[in-house]
């Protein structure tokens, strides 16, 4: 294990570098532009632009073909100054320190805007989860537990599922720290199946946030909800459940994709019928139901409302120039690029910033949580309706402190999110 120690990691400044990724890029200069405008003090603003503690750790795994393959895992704890961390854990190839580094700070940020008591974290490990079968993935959990046992717990560290983990792997993590530090702590992460005290609502927690926030931003425009017209860029977990729950109020999904392409189709999509084919492992592209799209060009099309719900970094400048959406609910993490938003502002296009937009999820794992550690279970409709609460109380917040300061969205939750966490730093001693 390599740890950077708590107070002395390496400066996130090299993010900026031409080499790091969109997220990283747009992660640092969000930062930076939210520190000048709230002024920060150098030494708090040095702190906030830096990791708590970063950890990577080898993980040997077995596999059922007798080869013994060793991957890659991370842990990044940006900041615990208002709680425990919390951030999802990603099986992915893409995997890597700048990433989760990147995605630990947008943790702080989000869960500061939903005055959450947390902190934020990130973790992943380098791999192709769809080479391994379920024993390997178990193993490779089970190592990936055992070597950071003591950096978690429910005051210290919490996962969740992210990109490729699912209930099952966190059951496995319950298990394997169970295993390995003697105590059953169903607290130690959330997103778990309901027999192992999951919360009711939390998969469905990101897109049910979403629509929450979209409905306040059409009533904020003058959009009748009744008949409007939306574009989804991603029908994975939180784009599916968006579309669902938007069809069931009366909006018109009118396009979905995902990586094959989409479907468009101006009257409206079947989306309970396409979400079905596609759970059954079928693309986009190849279904019934409108005409075939490139995400492009769903990009572009004349909507109420456009959702970028898959990848990070795609609207771009040059992109933003065609959108013709009267609002974009960002649900990727970072999908509008710095350089875009004062094109998107020019234009009149209402940015619902990913820090609020696809902030359901985490505030949904904050209810598990409490549930885990008061040994209580909500139902269905509490969690729904704690967290229309919760959301409806943050884009209230965020829209105020917007016109207040005569700034976008976008810019109200950034300053919103490290103003929090600078003002518990600031009080802790930081």
């Amino acid at each position: 294990m390599s740890d950077s120690p708590s107070g002395s990691t390496s400066d996130t400044a090299s993010d900026s570098s031409p080499d790091a990724s969109p997220l990283a890029r747009a992660a640092r200069v969000n930062f930076e532009r939210t520190a000048d405008r709230l002024e920060l003090p150098k030494g708090i603003r040095t702190l906030l632009s830096r990791s708590r503690e970063e950890h990577e750790v080898s993980l040997p795994v077995l596999r059922a073909n007798g080869e013994l393959a060793v991957y890659r895992g991370f842990r990044v704890v940006h900041s615990t100054a208002r709680g425990p961390g919390k951030g999802g854990l990603r099986y992915a190839p893409s995997v890597s320190l700048e990433e989760v580094r990147s995605l630990a700070a947008l943790m702080s940020w989000k869960c500061a805007v939903m005055d959450l008591p947390f902190g934020g974290a990130k973790g992943g490990i380098e791999v192709n989860r769809r080479e391994l079968d379920d024993p390997e993935a178990r193993t490779l959990t089970r190592a990936y537990v055992h070597a950071l046992a003591p950096l978690l717990g429910p005051d210290r560290d919490v996962p969740a599922p992210d990109m490729y983990t699912d209930e099952q792997v966190m059951a496995w993590f319950v298990d394997a720290y169970a295993a390995t530090t003697g105590t059953l702590q169903p607290a130690v992460v959330t997103g778990k199946p309901l027999a192992l005290g999951g919360s009711r609502g939390r998969d469905r927690a990101t897109g049910l946030g979403a629509a929450i926030v979209l409905g306040a931003a059409m009533e904020s425009r003058g959009v009748d909800p009744d008949g409007a017209q939306v574009a989804i860029q991603g029908f994975g977990n939180a784009g599916r459940v968006l579309a669902l729950e938007l069809a069931e109020q009366g909006v018109r999904v009118v396009a979905v994709s995902d990586s094959s392409g989409g479907r468009h189709d101006p009257s409206g999509l079947d989306v309970a019928a396409l979400a079905r084919e596609k759970a059954q492992g079928a693309s986009l592209a190849d279904l019934d139901g409108g005409d075939t799209l490139t995400n492009e060009e769903l990009l572009a099309l004349d909507v109420d409302a456009l959702v970028p719900a898959a990848l990070e970094g795609v609207l771009t400048p040059e992109v933003a120039e065609g959108v013709r959406a009267g609002i974009v609910l960002e649900v990727a993490n970072g999908p509008t690029l710095p350089d875009a938003d004062p094109v998107l502002r020019d234009a009149d296009v209402l940015v619902i910033p990913d820090l609020l937009g696809s902030a359901g999820g985490v505030t949904v794992s904050w209810f598990e949580w409490v549930q885990n550690r008061s040994g209580d279970r909500w139902s269905l409709e509490k969690v729904k309706r704690r967290l229309e609460s919760r959301m409806q109380a943050a884009w209230e917040a965020v829209s105020t402190r917007a016109a207040d300061d005569s700034i976008s969205l976008k810019e109200a939750a950034w300053s919103l999110g490290v103003e929090r966490v600078a003002a518990a730093e600031s009080f802790r001693g930081g």
